[in-house]
């Protein structure tokens, strides 16, 4: 006989753990800095010639992607992921019944009941309706458009309208990690020097610099496996969530083909692809960056409104 483990009986733990994530981020970035920035190229920038060139170019570019880096990461903190606009419900027909029960007709299904179909869907726990590819979060204690997971790492769910910021958080944090550990590596081969003269750097120095360089490396090759897989989501117009429903929906019916799926994540204005924000115009025009109207590739979506 098997058991169901229920992992959403840690939500508690969850939440609270996601407050200590949030430092332990800070505290990997200070650490970074330190043996970056202090003990290894800052210094280098009183050498002269070659060497001060070398370390403005490596500081140049460590600050640049570290602003926006932190830029990505407190978007996603910050930024409600979209919850279900109180008295939501879907513009389809709905007839009630004697017991003022909800009777709902199918309108177009796509599949058999997952979030990418046209069904009308009810959640129990918060007691409302959920609007297509919402799911509800038992951290946040609610329904989340367009979800796609919740992030311990972020203290917040990650959905229709902090997504972008999240794939920029992983770019540059890859872009940053892998920056970091090349700049390192000289420095990270001195640890393996048998010869005490060739060393010239304190013992805590050439610690920190060997410990960050692990951290550095070690989070560089996961995150790039984490972004390729959201690149793939992403031209898919699909979710981490979708992703797993794919026994009961193969295809995803909103993939329009790439640029469409990009631009649907990202918006159409190539001056803000790389930066945690849309344009007005953009928000205009796509409104499925809100996360409430989806177009298929069958059909236009229903316009959806809150009543």
């Amino acid at each position: 006989m098997m058991v169901a483990w229920n992992v959403f009986k840690f939500c508690t733990a969850l939440r609270a753990l996601g407050s200590i994530m949030i430092l332990f981020v800070i505290g990997i970035i200070g650490f970074t800095y330190y043996a970056l920035v202090l003990v290894n190229y800052g210094p280098s920038l009183l050498h002269g010639g070659f060497d001060s060139f070398l370390a403005l170019l490596v500081l140049a570019l460590f600050h640049f992607l570290l602003v926006m880096l932190m830029w990505s990461y407190f978007s996603v903190v910050v930024t409600d992921p979209g919850g279900v606009p109180p008295g939501w419900r879907p513009e389809l027909d709905i007839e009630k019944s004697d017991g003022n029960e909800a009777v709902v007709a199918e309108a177009s299904p796509l599949s058999a009941g997952d979030s990418s179909s046209h069904i009308v869907r009810h959640c129990r726990k918060c007691n409302q309706y959920k609007p297509p590819r919402s799911h509800h979060c038992s951290v946040c204690g609610r329904c989340i458009l367009k979800m796609d997971h919740h992030c311990v790492w972020v203290v917040n769910c990650v959905g229709a309208r902090n997504y972008k910021s999240f794939l920029l958080f992983l770019f540059y944090t890859f872009l940053e990690t892998t920056v970091v550990a090349v700049s390192l590596f000289p420095a990270f081969l001195v640890f393996f020097t048998d010869g005490d003269d060739e060393i010239t750097v304190s013992l805590g120095s050439l610690a920190s610099t060997f410990i960050a360089f692990i951290l550095n490396i070690a989070f560089a090759l996961s995150v790039l496996g984490f972004l390729i897989m959201h690149i793939m989501l992403v031209a898919r117009n699909t979710t981490t969530i979708e992703a797993y429903e794919k026994y009961i929906t193969p295809n995803s019916p909103y993939d329009l083909g790439r640029k469409a799926n990009f631009e649907q994540v990202f918006g159409r204005n190539k001056l803000y692809w790389f930066v945690p924000l849309y344009t007005e115009e953009d928000m205009k025009r796509l409104p499925v960056l809100g996360g409430l109207d989806f177009t298929s590739r069958l059909e236009e979506s229903e316009p959806l409104q809150s009543l």
